[in-house]
């Protein structure tokens, strides 16, 4: 059978997607996601060691007295849940390979010590995405910025140890991670940042908060400039040219639009759908090139953009925005005041109604989240085989063993993975479409 060349080429580059997994798998092992880094001061209190003590106690490899534990580099350590959860988090250095990082910038406030404007240069990161030096009580850990507690630390540039962790349990029984860093032979407890929930969905209020250029802020501003400068291309292209076939830029977007227009939002919002046709454009290519830059390894750093919740909660909450504002009578009517439905009914109807208006965005947020999620866990899990195997049964034999088994799953993932970006675009606007038009639709006798 005669294979084409560009067939060879695709399955070389999925080759070398699946190694780009697998080596930035292997150097952050030992991380854990920053879902999991939110803690108040009162919950682990910064205990202080003697500088004998401490390189004591890293040098036998025990536990340290009230500084947590040390990340081991034991291949047989290997985490692959711990893994999966540090690549799709979000964090303030893109970690590219080896010691190389895109260093962001870094907009930091603290209560009493003001703002700190920089980047993550400053903190002087290696391969695990730990700075080597804190600068003004910041420090930076797995990639995120952590802040010490303790008011006491010193202001400027301090050379800080590798930081460690403990796992406690809060006053509510759920476990956290809780880090530190030692500076002059003394253990500091760290902070994560403050989460804009102030604890709902498990962070809280610390000592800082981080208003800084992350991964997935410079990946939607990437993606953003890049659709602005093709589409306007296309955009110029029909002006030059009016009435003439698409060519180049311009024909490769037409379908695209035209698909929506036709398929999606005439069919779904009817005769008033050109209101609504830049929203659901602009919905389907910022989701779409988010999800495709995402699958490009070291590019920028595999973010996991439309697999962060806060993200598809502000797209979906635009839906939820539109569709209420362009509600009409009827729309209204059929949610507090249902015609010909008894008005003891409506007492258990209404809510219901209003939670079913308030559940539709609540849908999309989630179908898009855990469907990215989800697919970038199964890619890093299926490259952790290549770790698992090569720890069970050694660096030759295991390794050959989990190659085998990781590379052609993982190129069957990232196939699907393709597939499931533009399915998952589709479905956004689709549903966006469908719920806009069961707000304008007019009442039918």
């Amino acid at each position: 059978m005669k294979v084409s060349r560009k067939y060879i080429f695709a399955l070389i580059l999925s080759a070398f997607g699946a190694v780009a997994f697998a080596q930035q798998g292997n150097e952050h092992n030992h991380t854990h996601g920053e879902g999991d880094q939110h803690d108040h001061a009162h919950e682990a209190p910064a205990q202080a060691q003697q500088p004998a003590e401490a390189a004591h106690a890293h040098e036998a490899g025990a536990e340290h007295s009230g500084c947590g534990h040390p990340a081991s580099d034991d291949p047989k350590d290997f985490n692959a849940g711990e893994t999966a959860i540090h690549h799709i988090a979000d964090v303030n250095a893109i970690h590219i390979f080896g010691d190389t990082y895109l260093n962001l910038p870094v907009i930091l406030y603290a209560k009493g010590h003001g703002w700190k404007l920089s980047s993550t240069a400053i903190f002087h990161a290696h391969h695990h995405g730990n700075g080597t030096v804190a600068q003004d009580g910041y420090v930076l850990v797995h990639g995120s910025v952590m802040r010490v507690q303790d008011p006491a630390f010193p202001m400027g540039e301090v050379k800080v140890s590798e930081p460690t962790h403990d796992v406690v349990k809060t006053d509510k029984g759920k476990e956290k991670i809780i880090y530190y860093v030692q500076a002059n032979g003394v253990c500091y407890t760290l902070d994560a940042k403050t989460t804009f929930d102030g604890g709902l969905m498990g962070g809280g209020v610390t000592s800082f908060y981080d208003f800084s250029i992350t991964r997935n802020v410079f990946t939607m501003l990437l993606t953003f400039l890049l659709l602005f400068l093709l589409l306007r291309a296309a955009a110029r292209a029909y002006a030059s040219r009016p009435g003439q076939a698409p060519k180049g830029i311009q024909n490769f977007f037409e379908p695209f639009i035209t698909f929506i227009r036709d398929d999606v939002a005439k069919p779904n919002i009817g005769p008033n759908y050109e209101r609504y046709m830049p929203y659901l454009l602009s919905a389907f290519f910022f989701i779409l090139g988010l999800n495709l830059i995402g699958q490009i390894p070291f590019f920028p750093g595999s973010a996991n953009v439309t697999g962060n919740i806060s993200v598809t909660m502000v797209l979906a909450l635009i839906t939820f925005l539109i569709v209420s504002f362009s509600g009409n009578a009827n729309y209204w009517k059929h949610i507090f005041a249902m015609p010909g439905v008894p008005k003891p009914l409506l007492i258990i109807l209404t809510p219901v109604e209003i939670l079913g208006a308030i559940l539709k965005p609540f849908t999309l947020m989630l179908r898009l989240f855990a469907n990215i999620t989800a697919g970038h866990i199964v890619i890093i899990s299926f490259v952790s085989l290549i770790f698992i195997f090569t720890n069970k049964f050694g660096a030759g034999t295991g390794t050959a063993i989990g190659a085998a088994a990781s590379i052609p799953l993982t190129l069957f993932m990232m196939a699907l993975e393709l597939l499931v970006a533009f399915l998952q675009a589709f479905i956004f606007t689709m549903l966006s479409a469908t719920y806009i038009g069961s707000a304008i639709e007019e009442h039918h006798h």
